[in-house]
């Protein structure tokens, strides 16, 4: 008998209060594994694979003090399909209910496979691949007309950047000079059918944004506190917008998914849950 874990349950207010405010990765992974699991779901090794993202971006970067707030920070999650990933920060950090988590999948929920902007503190529906940076430039150049402090983030997969859609938006940034505006790569390797490598070579994509205007880093995708420093010192930048070129292993955390394609797709069986969640718990 599987036992989900529920962090409410488990902790005591004190415990529970701190979890809230700082999301950790192996929190948001074991509810990615969890919920996965329960709704016979794929898209597993993409969600794992922006666990350390969202973990730095919901627990140190992001400025959101309402859903409604108007110049709260805005996150568009365009790779929607890591939308679990997503629903996991925003439970641990006390804007998802667990009822709502544990809905996830099932029918007349607003947690589908890819995020729905009915549900607060999502404010862009995504799914299809490469449009998630044009709505990020232009909620970043409304908040320029509108004299607003927010700043737009927007996480993205390395196989987005074979789109033309997703390069038109990095133009208009980059011409409009949306300094409130970063972009995080999750540069795995892989895509749905194949390594990017052999799709599409994307070996200059460090020259591409910066021959666009952009300013870019690199970092360990999974080193949350390199990360950290790239992305702060992102916010003393007044004159473009910036790119963070996290490199990440598909499927991070569960050995038998990492760096395997199907797992793209693949939901779990319970043998193979029980073996993720064994190797989670002994993850330091």
């Amino acid at each position: 008998m599987v036992n989900f874990y529920r962090i409410d349950l488990q902790e005591s207010a004190p415990e529970k209060k701190k979890r809230v405010m700082k999301p950790d990765s192996k929190a948001i992974r074991r509810i990615i594994l969890e919920q996965s699991y329960r709704a016979g779901v794929g898209h597993i090794g993409s969600a794992l694979s922006v666990a350390d993202i969202l973990a730095l971006l919901y627990g140190r970067i992001l400025e959101i003090p309402g859903a409604e707030a108007p110049h709260r920070d805005r996150f568009v999650l365009s790779k929607g399909h890591a939308a679990l990933a997503l629903y996991a920060a925003l439970y641990l950090t006390g804007r998802l209910d667990e009822t709502a988590l544990h809905s996830y999948c099932a029918d007349d929920s607003l947690l589908g496979v890819h995020p729905e902007h009915q549900l607060p503190f999502v404010d862009f529906s995504t799914g299809s691949l490469g449009l998630g940076l044009a709505y990020a430039a232009g909620s970043a150049l409304a908040a320029r007309l509108q004299g607003s402090p927010r700043r737009v983030y927007a996480l993205l997969s390395d196989a987005e950047c074979n789109e033309g859609s997703l390069w038109e938006a990095v133009l208009f940034a980059g011409h409009h000079r949306l300094c409130g505006l970063t972009a995080i790569v999750d540069n795995n390797g892989q895509q749905a059918f194949g390594y990017t490598r052999n799709v599409l070579c994307q070996e200059s994509l460090r020259d591409r944004w910066q021959s666009m205007g952009w300013r870019v880093a690199e970092a360990d995708g999974h080193d949350v506190n390199q990360m950290n420093r790239e992305m702060l010192s992102f916010r003393e930048e007044r004159s473009r917008p910036q790119v963070l070129l996290a490199r990440t292993v598909f499927g991070k955390g569960v050995s038998y998914m990492e760096n395997e394609i199907h797992w793209h797709y693949w939901p779990m069986n319970q043998d193979q849950y029980q073996q993720a969640i064994f190797e989670l718990e002994r993850t330091p």
